[in-house]
Order: structure tokens, then sequence, then C-alpha cells
């Protein structure tokens, strides 16, 4: 193998090995502003999006044990990975297409699982983890101030009769 194929390969290899999920996208009429929009807007989220060739992901995404998506690698492709939240980096993507009907996603891998597109746009709709944690919060602090809301309004008439 060529040097700078292998290269490439180890490249991609590397974006791969440091997110725990990956999208697929198709990128044939996406011009060089709409990338820049879509990478400024994945970057808040901690995501990179890198065009690549289908040839080179495939013997990286092998090399790092994942789910065969040669079926996918057609056309154009650009990976997405990175960040800790991947509701909101599939929110930008899904939004994005929406709203171009440019940038579709193929199929995405999470948790050594494919994500069909149907997959990607329900995660999309899912809150962030910040989200989550904020209403695990709310539920579980609930109770409490109802708690003490009954125990001051109780001290309260008891103190008024006392008075």
């Amino acid at each position: 193998m060529r040097q700078e194929k292998q290269l490439l390969i180890d490249e991609v290899a590397s974006h791969l090995a440091k997110s725990k999920y990956l999208l697929l996208a198709d990128f044939t009429r996406v011009t060089v502003q709409d990338a820049a929009s879509i990478r400024e807007q994945l970057r808040e989220h901690g995501a990179e999006y890198h065009v690549v060739k289908n040839s080179i992901f495939n013997i990286a995404s092998k090399q790092a044990n994942l789910p065969d998506l040669g079926e996918h690698l057609t056309g154009h492709t650009a990976l997405i990975t990175g960040g800790d939240n991947p509701p909101g980096v599939a929110k930008v993507i899904v939004k994005f297409f929406e709203a171009n009907s440019k940038l579709e996603v193929k199929v995405g891998v999470m948790d050594e699982k494919i994500l069909s597109k149907t997959d990607i746009e329900t995660l999309s709709k899912l809150p962030s983890l910040d989200g989550i944690r904020a209403q695990i919060l709310s539920l579980l602090s609930t109770p409490a101030s109802q708690i003490v809301r009954i125990l001051v309004a109780k001290n309260e008439k008891a103190e008024g009769k006392a008075a």
C-alpha cells in the first residue's frame, strides 16, 4: 500500500477511534460555504465534519471493527464524528438537511449498532445530555420542595393558633 494512502487511512482511523459514534452523509450538492457553515455548527457540539474517500473509509472502518457499511459507501461521503452530544449533532445535521435539502444522512453507527436515517432523525429529537440531567434534577427536587412547603404551611398554621 502506498504511504499516502496509509496516512489517509490512519487519519480516518484516528477520527473513528476518538468518537463513540459516527454519521455518514451524502454531500453531493454541498457548496464550500455550506461545508463551512455545517462545520461551524458541529464545532459547537465538539463534532467534526470530514470528506473521505469511500475506499479509505471502508478500510479504516474494518480496522476499527465497525459494522459493515459497504452498501452505504456510494457517491460522495462526509464523515461526522466526535463530541459528547450525539443528539445535538444529529439535530444539526437533520436541521441542515431540512433547511437546505443538500446534506443527506446516509447511515450512522453508535454502540456498534447501525443507525438508519430514521433512527438518526429520532436521535435528533432527543434532549441533550444536559437537558436530560436537568429533567432528572427537576423530578428529584419537586417532591422535596413540596414537602418543605407542607412543613412550612403546617408550622405557620401552628404558630397562628398559638398566637
